[in-house]
């Protein structure tokens, strides 16, 4: 099974493992998230995400899913990326998350492949929907 790391903004990853707990009754034992707050030390959450990567790989690799494409979070991200069976996606969404939370069966390229289609997918301009 795939691990899932959220790299976000203050709280942010922990609201979405929030949300993740309220649609699914319970937070997958795959997912977590590591907060990074504007007066963290960026050496010191890389070093705390390489733990949490430590912990999640299972065999499946680590996906992981920042914020804000060239904000610290992702650049901690891309730097974690650099280790043997991990890939990011940055603009994490509620439903890339969830899009990915749901499925165990696939591969890291896969559950990657997921997530961005999951993110695009759901995004939707309410006035010019069908019907």
């Amino acid at each position: 099974m795939v691990g899932i790391l959220l790299v976000t903004h203050n709280g942010l990853g922990d609201s979405l493992v929030d949300c993740v707990k309220h649609v699914l009754g319970e937070v997958p034992h795959n997912l977590k998230s590591l907060s990074v707050q504007a007066w963290d030390d960026p050496q010191h959450k890389l070093v705390e995400g390489e733990e949490l990567i430590k912990e999640l790989d299972t065999g499946g690799g680590v996906l992981i899913l920042t914020d804000v494409y060239g904000a610290t979070p992702s650049n901690i991200g891309r730097q974690l990326c650099r280790m043997e069976r991990v890939h990011g996606i940055a603009g994490v969404n509620l439903p890339m998350l969830l899009r990915v939370t749901g499925r165990t069966g696939l591969t890291l390229p896969e559950l990657a492949d997921a997530a961005i289609s999951g993110g695009r997918d759901c995004i939707v301009h309410m006035n010019h929907e069908p019907g």
